[in-house]
């Protein structure tokens, strides 16, 4: 009882200093029975001594009831009539030590009328401990002040700044976390500190100054105060000032303001520098330039041989003054006293005063840069070794121009079709024409299937694609493929397809055709997949159906793309990603055919591209465009040309990658080939290499057309390109 009486204010929520409580450690606060009682009319200070004991009150019982599990209740109720009999017996002597404290301490000591109505008494305490709690602070009867229901997003604040005229007036109370409205002085009082003014609007910061010191002589001073003693005693503090400033100035450390000089100063504006001279700022100094010491040519009586003759005195009078060698003509006098006054004297120190005055001041650093070594280093042709150099075979039989042509996957026979209505079929080593199958039209597309055990070509003829067995060969593969095209069973509902599947007749079987597969609009390109079972082909239209897929198992053929993005010009199928690359006139885009979406856009930068091949590897692109340009394109690098090569003068008709050799070749309508290095590094930071190696011409221009095709054979570093002269020609 004496502890609880001698220091009432021990409790944490009596002390006025203390911080409050954080909100996970409050004290549920419980009136005891006994001081609850409303008639008993109680001081301030009585007060203040029981709320004090209530909080130690409560405190002990919480502890008690949390701290001890499975106590009985009578022993509760026991504890707590002792607690309220100490209390009650402590009250008067508690009051009696307030009431002494309260006239010994001026209750208006700390009272101000200045302080705003705080309403949350949390104290100096983040508001961020509140974050997670239902409310943001205790009110002064100590109640919780709760959030208000924050249930309105963005778009509900945006239509009440819509609907809401006083929106702009709201401000949110953080110590509350209500929206107040401010009145029009409280908004007066922000624009005027905003505009720099004073925060009360009748005070004026121009009043007129009272001037109490005045011209006007007065006789009597302003002040009676009597002169201070330091007014006419001399300053040691001065004396200390003036001791140090004379000591400075007879050690040299203050040099006396000299008058300054108004006449001008000059230099030398060519004499040696001193890096503490005037002309110490420039580092490079330029010498002057000195004149040519007298030669013997200058000489009042010169030596013979330095007198011209008549015809070089001609000659020399003939010549523009730039052109002299000397700008005077030799001359011989017998004494020094015949020699006349210097007619160009005058004209000499003209010349060198402009010489003197133009001249830099400072040397010009310049770059001397050999033409040579900006040319890079480019790896000897025969260091690149093979490829082909020299024209081996002419594949003669074509009676028009050969418009393309295509290697089997062995290497070992070729097909090409021309504008004479015929597709031949030739044998590499021999240049011998195993066969000719008359098609009725001209042959625009060729492709052999490039899975080595399957034996078909494909020709775009018009406006179909005829699929032909050239039987050439082994037996056994020709044989299986009839049967992998037989084995085909039609389905009882004939789907509704953009292509229509044929059978050929029994006459056009015997010549090898197997399937014909027609079409609305004439075909120009056809091309395999790499497994050999779908083919692309480029119908000439302007509608979405410009690009056809085929699959050759189940006869199938679909229209991939929903919309037109330009004429297209070639298409091609990926090596190894199931992409496909569809070229327009001034663009490549590749698709991704499994999840049916472009991934990549190529801008070549041409006019008009018209062919396209892809890198084995399948990073690379090379296409060639009718403005002369061949592209290469690096799909890890970016969506514009890696280089652009202008090595051909006309028109470029085909462009192909070589199988295994790090080779690619072009044919123009110069009517040459060009085959350049093209390699590729595995490593992904160092960029392809590209070398132009050979120039192949071997073609006539036949109706201003050179090479229309090229071809690599697969095995070999070996090149075919067919022309407009109705030849062939393998270069080796």
């Amino acid at each position: 009882m004496a502890g609880a009486c001698g220091k009432p204010h021990m409790s944490p929520a009596s002390l006025p200093g203390k911080r409050r409580l954080e909100p996970d450690q409050e004290l549920q606060i419980q009136e005891p029975p006994l001081l609850s009682d409303p008639d008993s009319s109680l001081s301030d200070s009585e007060e203040s001594v029981f709320s004090g004991l209530e909080d130690l009150g409560s405190d002990s019982s919480e502890e008690d009831t949390e701290g001890v599990a499975g106590s009985s209740g009578d022993e509760d109720n026991h504890r707590a009539e002792e607690t309220s009999e100490e209390l009650a017996q402590a009250a008067p002597l508690c009051s009696r030590t307030e009431e002494a404290g309260a006239l010994a301490q001026d209750e208006y000591e700390e009272d101000s009328s200045d302080e705003e109505d705080i309403r949350n008494t949390v104290g100096n305490v983040p508001l961020a401990w509140y974050d997670e709690f239902p409310h943001v602070g205790y009110d002064l009867d100590g109640k919780r002040i709760y959030k208000p229901l924050r249930t309105r997003d963005e778009l509900d604040q945006f239509l009440d700044k819509m609907d809401d005229p006083d929106f702009w007036r709201t401000v949110q109370d953080k110590m509350t976390g209500r929206d107040l409205r401010l009145t029009d002085e409280q908004v007066a009082l922000v624009h005027r500190l905003q505009r720099g003014q004073f925060g009360d609007s009748g005070f004026n910061p121009y009043e007129p100054a009272v001037d109490f010191f005045s011209g006007d002589i007065m006789i009597h001073p302003v002040t009676n105060r009597p002169a201070d003693k330091r007014s006419f005693i001399p300053s040691l503090v001065e004396k200390e000032k003036v001791s140090r400033m004379v000591h400075a100035i007879k050690m040299g450390w203050i040099k006396p303001r000299r008058p300054h000089d108004p006449t001008p100063s000059f230099y030398d504006l060519w004499a040696q520098e001193d890096p503490n001279a005037v002309l110490g700022r420039h580092k490079m100094h330029v010498p002057a330039p000195k004149l040519a010491l007298p030669g013997h040519a200058e000489s009042y009586n010169p030596p013979p041989e330095y007198l011209p003759t008549e015809e070089e005195r001609s000659a020399w009078m003939q010549q523009e003054p730039v052109e002299r060698k000397l700008n005077f003509l030799p001359q011989k006098f017998p004494s020094l006293r015949t020699v006349p006054a210097y007619s160009r004297f005058i004209q000499e120190r003209f010349e060198r005063c402009l010489d003197l005055y133009l001249c830099p001041r400072q040397r010009k650093m310049r770059v001397n840069v050999d033409p040579e070594d900006l040319i890079p280093k480019l790896p000897r042709p025969r260091d690149l070794q093979p490829f082909p150099v020299c024209q081996a075979l002419v594949y003669r039989g074509h009676s028009d121009l050969v418009r393309c042509l295509s290697v089997s996957p062995g290497g070992q026979w070729l097909a090409s079709g021309s504008d004479d209505g015929t597709l031949k079929l030739w044998e590499v080593a021999t240049a011998r024409c195993m066969k000719t199958v008359h098609v009725g039209g001209v042959v625009r597309s060729i492709a052999w299937n490039p899975n080595p055990t399957i034996c078909l070509v494909a020709a775009a003829m018009d406006d179909a694609v005829l699929l032909l067995n050239p039987a050439l060969g082994d037996r056994l593969l020709v044989g299986s493929t009839d049967q992998l095209l037989e084995a085909f069973t039609p389905p009882e509902e004939p789907a509704l397809q953009p292509a229509r599947w044929l059978e050929v007749s029994e006459e056009e079987h015997q010549r090898g055709l197997r399937l014909r597969i027609c079409h609305s609009k004439p075909v120009t390109q056809v091309t395999w997949h790499g497994r050999g079972d779908y083919l692309a082909v480029v119908l000439s239209s302007q509608e979405h159906t410009q690009v056809l897929l085929h699959q050759v198992s189940r006869r199938r053929s679909q229209s991939p793309f929903r919309r037109s993005h330009g004429q297209v010009q070639c298409v091609a199928f990926h090596p190894s990603r199931p992409f496909l690359l569809v070229a327009s006139q001034r663009s490549i885009r590749i698709y991704h055919l499994l999840r049916q979406e472009l991934t990549k856009k190529l801008m070549p930068n041409c006019k008009w591209v018209s062919s396209m091949a892809v890198h084995p590897a399948g990073d690379n692109i090379i296409c060639g465009s009718y403005d002369s340009k061949l592209v290469w394109f690096d799909l890890d690098l970016s969506t514009k040309p890696y280089k652009v090569l202008r090595h051909h003068k006309k028109a470029l008709r085909a462009v192909a990658f070589h199988p295994r050799y790090p080779h690619f070749a072009s044919g123009s309508d110069d009517g040459s080939v060009i085959v350049c290095h093209g390699m590729v590094y595995n490593d992904l930071l160092q960029n392809p290499l590209l070398v132009p190696v050979k120039v192949l011409k071997g073609h006539t221009l036949t109706r201003d057309l050179g090479v229309l095709d090229v071809a690599f054979h697969p095995t070999q570093p070996w090149v075919f390109s067919s022309g407009a002269d109705g030849t062939i020609r393998l270069f080796s």
